[in-house]
């Protein structure tokens, strides 16, 4: 997501709180925030698959996903 976006999102949740927003306004701030939840899912299971636990043993494990 680019600095834009971030922007529009940042600029749209102030004037939501300020005067309020229309409905087309509604539905393209739901839209913005779900794109950036998503890259932001993204990037944490990116960071995740990369990380190890250390135990006092010295042995390294793996996270791994939880299961449902």
């Amino acid at each position: 997501m680019d600095q834009k976006k971030i922007e529009r999102i940042n600029t749209l949740a102030h004037k939501e709180k300020t005067i309020g927003l229309t409905e087309e306004e509604k539905a393209e701030q739901a839209a913005l925030r779900k794109e950036y939840i998503a890259m932001w899912r993204k990037s944490l299971e990116n960071e995740l698959a990369h990380t190890y636990i250390v135990t006092p043993d010295g042995k390294k494990h793996k996270v791994e996903k939880k299961k449902k």
